[in-house]
């Protein structure tokens, strides 16, 4: 059980927070929207897993699985790609650009100024432009928002990741403003 009251104590996560307070769920959903579906070069399957992986290491475990999930819609891949973005990306092949992205990502959970030049440098090596980092320390840094938003209120969420394909198909193919 949450924290605070919400309207329905049946919807997991940050769907229960949404529906609790529509006026702070608007911007909160167009905010997911551009930086997961908006233009990018990034793929959307890209920045799932950018903010699948910073929702890993916040320890939130709804957000992880749910865009872990639109991740493995986005790639039509299997369900198995959830447990891999919490290793490390072992068994699924990725972009050695994703991988520094991924590793900035990563520093921007832990603070801020963990980024440093070279972190940079070497994402611009494997091909990043300025506007993918820019957009991967945004993603990185709304995740973590998002991730305190969920876990300080005390939402609940399910424990399997199967649970989560549907709602990651309605992300990945529907958006975030159809909340």
């Amino acid at each position: 059980m949450a924290h605070i009251r919400l309207n329905n104590e049946e919807l997991p996560g940050i769907i229960g927070l949404m529906d609790y307070n529509r006026h702070t769920a608007k911007p909160l959903n167009e905010l997911a929207e551009v930086l997961l579906r908006g233009d990018s070069t990034l793929s959307s399957a890209e920045r799932e897993i950018i903010a699948s992986s910073v929702s890993y290491k916040n320890n939130c475990h709804f957000c992880h699985t749910s865009h872990g999930a639109a991740a493995v819609a986005h790639m039509n891949a299997s369900a198995d790609l959830i447990d891999d973005i919490k290793a490390g990306l072992q068994n699924y092949e990725v972009s050695a650009k994703l991988r520094a992205l991924l590793n900035i990502a990563h520093k921007v959970q832990q603070g801020g100024k963990y980024v440093l030049a070279e972190d940079i440098d070497a994402a611009r090596a494997e091909g990043a432009t300025d506007l993918e980092i820019h957009d991967t320390v945004l993603i990185a840094a709304a995740f973590c928002m998002y991730n305190r938003y969920v876990d300080g209120l005390g939402t609940w969420a399910p424990q399997p990741k199967e649970a989560y394909l549907e709602v990651g198909k309605k992300l990945a193919y529907e958006g975030y403003t159809s909340f």
